[in-house]
């Protein structure tokens, strides 16, 4: 008979997977979390991170101590490229695997450029700290490179801050890099005024906000321009560069000179999705999410879930 323990490995230490963890401390299984941080980032203050308002250490959290009284649960730090279901494991990066009983996969979600992946060099996502770091890093570099120029044209390009994408990460960001701008930096400068600086949230669709009800657009894009944000609604990005910004709107073209551009608009599900779709006879939609069922198992396997934003739950 067999008397080892009910074996879980849980793939990401994000909310989801986090939570998950946390919900088992009491029962009788063995409990793996992979991630390939040591630490729990606490994704919605990131964009204060990125903009100096917050340090790294206020929103990222070790695993270890998190988890450092749960005694049936242990942290790897490993990278998973991908599953074996048929033979229960889950396969690392360093050539190893894991295995278990059961398995649940939180690998969350990065930013999607469609199909232009040659703009994220450019404008970076803000997805996880690294990027929040280099994010800051570009903002305060821009006001010292403006500093310094003195023709007006290319002074106002380095002082344009471009934020794509108008859903709730950029909405956040561009009112951050607003009160930098405002509040944080004007005695700072001699040669320029950084509340001169312009911010434009650039949106495709008609309003900010567009999975949120209208008054609320509203009210936040009336919020935004009172802070010094110019939300640019109805225009697409259709070129990214190291000095420009290409738009159109109704077929019009159109080109903002701009040497700081940060991406927030699109998601598309962490590669996992795809990876665990593969070896489990799965399906992933157009965003890369992995197709699950109400209970959230993978292709009617009952001892392999997924959740978090990864996933598109069906028939829920």
């Amino acid at each position: 008979m067999n008397t080892s323990p009910h074996r879980v490995v849980v793939v990401g230490g994000g909310f989801a997977g986090l939570q998950t963890v946390r919900a088992l401390r009491r029962a009788p299984v063995e409990v793996t979390l992979v991630d390939r941080r040591n630490f729990h980032l606490f994704q919605p203050l990131l964009y204060q991170a990125a903009t100096g308002a917050l340090a790294a250490p206020e929103i990222a959290s070790p695993l270890r101590g998190l988890l450092k009284r749960q005694r049936n649960a242990r942290v790897v730090l490993a990278e998973v490229v991908g599953f074996d279901v048929d033979r229960r494991r889950v396969l690392l990066d360093n050539g190893a695997a894991i295995a278990y009983d059961s398995l649940v996969v939180a690998g969350g979600a990065g930013h999607d450029y469609f199909g232009h992946d040659e703009w994220r060099h450019i404008a970076p996502g803000l997805k996880t700290l690294e990027d929040a770091m280099e994010i800051r890093r570009r903002i305060l570099s821009a006001f010292e490179a403006a500093e310094l120029e003195t023709d007006p044209a290319r002074r106002r390009a380095w002082l344009t801050f471009v934020v794509v994408g108008g859903g709730p990460t950029g909405v956040e960001l561009a009112g951050q890099i607003a009160e930098i701008a405002n509040d944080t930096l004007p005695r700072d400068f001699r040669s320029i005024d950084p509340r001169s600086a312009r911010i434009l949230l650039v949106e495709a669709n008609e309003r900010l906000l567009g999975t949120f009800p209208e008054r609320l657009s509203a009210r936040t894009a009336r919020a935004l321009e009172r802070l010094g944000v110019m939300p640019m609604l109805d225009r697409l990005v259709v070129g990214v560069g190291p000095d420009a910004v290409d738009v159109q709107s109704d077929g019009i073209p159109g080109r903002i000179p701009a040497r700081t551009v940060v991406w927030a608009a699109g998601v598309r599900a962490s590669g996992l999705a795809a990876a665990l779709a593969r070896s489990s006879g799965g399906a992933v939609d157009r965003a890369g999410r992995l197709v699950v069922g109400p209970e959230l198992t993978v292709a009617g396997r009952t001892e392999v879930l997924a959740l978090g934003d990864m996933v598109a739950v069906h028939d829920a």
